[in-house]
């Protein structure tokens, strides 16, 4: 994750951008302007979201940009299940 000052994101860089030229600045190699998520999103929502794209990790967000973490996959899933399985269990 690439970001400034004020830690507003700017860029991602995944193993397939570092692995690209060696001689590149930061800023060339990074994707810019990567998707990111609001604190307020549902972690089931987010382990649906991100299994459904592939994704192994998502940038959380305030919504001026600034980072707040990054949401592991597995952790996302892990998380979801344990509640799903919890608010099957009160139902009873």
């Amino acid at each position: 994750m690439v970001v400034n000052d004020e830690r507003v994101v700017l860029g991602l860089l995944r193993e397939r951008e570092l692995g690209g030229e060696a001689g590149l600045r930061v800023e060339e190699a990074m994707r810019p302007g990567p998707s990111t998520f609001r604190p307020f999103v549902s972690i089931a929502e987010m382990a649906h979201f991100m299994t459904e794209h592939n994704l192994e990790s998502s940038p959380i967000t305030t919504s001026d940009g600034r980072l707040v973490g990054l949401l592991r996959r597995e952790d996302a899933e892990r998380v979801s299940h344990q509640l799903h399985g919890q608010s099957e269990g009160s139902d009873a």
